[in-house]
């Protein structure tokens, strides 16, 4: 494995049932510390790749390490954040954040104290008592992303966590997470359909190819979001030039 890898994909590849080939030889090595993104057309197999690393589906062929130890099922190391919330909806936004530290057998005292804390980061305060039912699709998946920082995971994995909410929200989380990534020195990898999104949060793009998915191109964006405002990261020339230079060689796949 590279140095700075922490996750690292060999020659994987993905057939379902009926001969469906999602993936084909997928190489990768992923660094730690940073926000790297898998990005490509629909049906590309980015979901069923970052399932992979999760370890919530096994490759039909090659291996996955992460922090040098072979990936065969889910670990306490890696946390996983929907696209479709999958909150338990008998329970409270709470017990929802907590759930992660009870299955891992913490006090319930110590556990809750430590949801609350992250329920208050990422803005419910005062909704801890709520249920899924009673939220809006944007305060639900704010309810998995706390459930996966609670667990404290050093690699958080994140299926299009905000294609489900609108565009004013989906900016508001964008610059919520990018403030969470520089108190917590997370590694992320994202999963998204959209080519602006995955340049303004992501240090590493990694293009994948029409199915079946194998890696086409490896972009970096350059930008200094350390130093940057978020409203200024969208006018930066290298925000620009890559997301132009992205759709140039994704546009051909349309």
């Amino acid at each position: 494995m590279p140095a700075d890898a922490i996750i690292e994909v060999k020659g994987v590849s993905k057939t379902y049932e009926g001969g469906v080939e999602a993936l084909a030889g997928i190489d990768l090595a992923l660094p730690q510390g940073i926000l790297s993104t898998l990005l490509g057309p629909s049906g590309c197999g980015k979901t069923t790749l970052l399932k992979i690393i999760a370890g919530l589906i096994p490759p039909s062929q090659g291996e996955v390490w992460v922090k040098g130890q072979k990936v065969d099922g889910p670990g306490p190391e890696r946390a996983f954040v929907f696209q479709d919330f999958a909150l338990l909806p008998w329970g409270s936004v709470l017990r929802n954040v907590a759930f992660g530290l009870e299955l891992c057998g913490v006090a319930k005292d110590e556990r809750e104290q430590i949801a609350r804390k992250h329920i208050h980061e990422v803005g419910l305060k005062s909704f801890e008592s709520s249920y899924p039912h009673q939220l809006s699709g944007g305060m639900r998946q704010r309810v998995g992303l706390a459930r996966a920082l609670t667990v404290d995971a050093p690699i958080i994995l994140m299926d299009e966590p905000f294609s489900s909410v609108d565009e004013q929200t989906r900016r508001k989380f964008q610059e919520e997470l990018l403030d969470l990534l520089r108190h917590k020195k997370k590694t992320v990898i994202f999963v998204t359909h959209s080519i602006e999104e995955a340049v303004y949060l992501s240090d590493r793009i990694v293009l994948l190819s029409p199915r079946p998915g194998k890696v086409s191109q490896t972009i970096e964006p350059n930008i200094d979001r350390q130093e940057k405002k978020p409203d200024e990261i969208r006018r930066d020339k290298n925000y620009l030039d890559t997301v132009d230079q992205i759709w140039q060689i994704l546009k051909q796949y349309v």
